[in-house]
């Protein structure tokens, strides 16, 4: 009698978990998954079993937050229900075969903080509506296939932390408005067609700790204003058309970055 009862409440709790997801959540997983040849990932769902079972999807108090299928060879497109999932907070569908543009309806995900895309397939522009996502802290989209300029709408993302988007095909100048992401600690643009100047105002982003721009068309110089960065431990900017070939910068103790030119080593920061 008592495995019986544990089975029966086995089984309950079962239900109420899959029944705990709103409708319009499970529907946005089933279109994901139908849109991206689901039988063949390499961890595929059971339809039929309860959601919190499903690889990759993480609840909280009956919302989907967290949704993590990286390495699952997804093949295909996000299709425009992913929106539905308006509680997700972390998306990280990188290292798969996705294509094709961003869906609109992504611009009302408010929630997402962690948007991890790199190393697909995807392309067309980097879409404007990327700045509706205000909380965004970290924006993964490296290794695709996007063409166009930067959109000037990233330069709203306060929050960032991490900004990844290159190797890529990007064209077109730095906004020189990305000094208004003052809680940036990683700005990685390298590997596109970038040019014009390093803006002087990457200078005022006093939390930065890596900046990666090598491998573009960029001219000028870098700005010598850097130094003044504390925080500062690592700057790629080989491989483009700067008047001084900088190799790289790195920080060799925690008192001292120093800034490697073809010809000589030259102290730019230290206390």
């Amino acid at each position: 009698m008592k495995t019986i009862k544990l089975t029966l409440l086995m089984f309950l709790f079962a239900c109420v978990a899959f029944a705990s997801v709103s409708n319009s959540e499970k529907e946005a997983l089933i279109a994901l998954y139908n849109n991206t040849n689901g039988p063949e990932w390499n961890n595929t769902w059971d339809l039929e079993a309860s959601i919190d079972t499903w690889h990759g999807v993480t609840i909280i108090d009956s919302k989907v937050v967290s949704l993590n299928l990286s390495f699952n060879n997804l093949k295909g497109s996000i299709p425009s229900e992913i929106a539905q999932l308006s509680n997700l907070q972390v998306l990280n569908l990188s290292f798969n075969k996705l294509t094709g543009d961003l869906p609109e309806t992504m611009s009302s995900m408010q929630n997402l903080y962690s948007l991890q895309l790199f190393l697909n397939q995807f392309d067309g522009q980097i879409p404007n509506w990327i700045g509706n996502l205000s909380n965004l802290e970290s924006l993964a989209l490296y290794s695709n296939q996007f063409t166009g300029e930067i959109p000037q709408s990233i330069t709203s993302l306060t929050k960032l932390r991490n900004l990844e988007l290159g190797s890529n095909f990007l064209s077109g100048t730095i906004p020189f408005d990305i000094s208004n992401l003052k809680s940036l600690k990683k700005l990685s643009l390298l590997d596109n067609q970038l040019e014009g100047q390093i803006p002087e105002s990457i200078v005022e982003l006093s939390n930065l700790e890596e900046l990666v721009l090598s491998s573009n068309k960029l001219s000028g110089t870098l700005p010598f204003e850097l130094s003044q960065l504390s925080k500062l431990k690592l700057v790629m900017v080989s491989d483009n058309l700067l008047n001084n070939d900088y190799l790289t910068v790195v920080d060799d103790s925690p008192n001292k970055m120093s800034l490697f030119l073809e010809d000589s080593e030259v102290v730019v920061n230290q206390e």
